[in-house]
């Protein structure tokens, strides 16, 4: 078994692992899953292996990344397709790639991820829509500029972000907020990738013990 490892949290909640884990699987990187569950929201057993206290936290080959685009970043070196080849798409990859990294906040806190649950409706404030508003503006700009050959924003095969925005298209599946023809075209080509699918099933299979109570009764 190889000692590299890529730490996740709950596969149900975690949309930063699942960012990670993405990355990680594309390029083909030899690690190991370690999943550290969430039980009751309690993250001391993350704090004690990673060294921000959250996850996704790669180790490969002597390399530590605990950031989830550093780790797309990283997982590049060996499959550079993470990123358009061409110079100025490549540079707009990056700043929609930074954008989600660090922005949505009403989103997030508003339609936080479970896999498993079914809420339309839920969380629209002024705020979320907002953001929903600047994400479809976002994924509709790109690929007409970027995107021919389709059907992800770079074109026809998944990239770094694509990954970026993979848990934000598990959110619109589970929130159903009120989208464009476009926007729920690209959201389930996301779904349906190989991947991101194999990303779900894992999350079906956890055990009931891993279910976090603030997550499972929203309503």
């Amino acid at each position: 078994m190889t000692e590299d490892q890529l730490y996740q949290g709950n596969r149900r909640y975690s949309s930063w692992s699942l960012r990670g884990w993405l990355a990680v699987r594309l390029a083909g990187l030899d690690v190991q899953d370690t999943v550290i569950p969430l039980q009751g929201g309690d993250t001391a057993a993350i704090k004690a292996v990673s060294p921000s206290g959250m996850v996704p936290y790669l180790v490969h080959q002597g390399a530590e990344i605990w950031d989830s685009l550093a780790i797309i970043e990283y997982c590049a070196e060996f499959h550079p397709a993470l990123w358009p080849a061409d110079r100025i798409a490549r540079a707009h990859a990056r700043a929609i790639a930074a954008e989600m990294h660090s922005g949505f906040r009403a989103l997030r806190l508003a339609m936080p991820m479970n896999l498993m649950r079914s809420l339309p409706g839920v969380g629209q404030t002024p705020d979320s829509l907002a953001d929903i508003a600047r994400i479809e503006q976002i994924w509709h700009s790109t690929a007409a500029r970027f995107g021919a050959g389709g059907p992800f924003l770079f074109g026809a095969e998944l990239t770094g972000v694509d990954i970026m925005f993979a848990p934000v298209c598990a959110r619109f599946l589970i929130y159903q907020p009120p989208l464009s023809a476009g926007g729920l075209a690209y959201i389930n080509v996301v779904r349906q990738h190989k991947l991101v699918a194999a990303w779900y099933d894992l999350a079906a299979a956890e055990p009931a013990s891993w279910l976090v109570a603030k997550y499972e009764e929203i309503t």
